[in-house]
């Protein structure tokens, strides 16, 4: 063999490695994107989620709150409805004397 031959097929050679790296390359890059795309997917749909769970959420803590605050004013209510029964019924001789003084004093 020549060494123009032997020139020559180690060219053959080094293209041949070289089209072996670049087909592996163009795979690696086509399983890469497609992880991509993938994982994009897959962030978009948790976010999706995440927003519709955190929308629930919210809408359950308001409705939890305003059942809370409806009972908490119903009893502040009936304690209040309570206490004015029992003032009004606690009127004695003297209270309604210190009363009258304080109305006539206006006259």
């Amino acid at each position: 063999m020549s060494s123009a031959e032997k020139y020559v097929n180690s060219l053959k050679q080094i293209k041949e490695a070289e089209d072996r790296i670049q087909s592996q390359i163009d795979e690696h890059k086509k399983k890469v994107s497609e992880e991509f795309r993938n994982f994009e997917s897959y962030v978009s749909k948790s976010i999706t989620t995440a927003k519709s769970d955190g929308e629930k959420l919210v809408e359950s803590s308001t409705e939890q709150s305003r059942k809370k605050a409806s009972a908490e004013t119903e009893k502040i209510i009936e304690d209040a409805t309570a206490k004015s029964k029992t003032v009004s019924a606690r009127i004695d001789a003297p209270t309604v004397r210190e009363i009258i003084d304080n109305l006539l004093k206006e006259v």
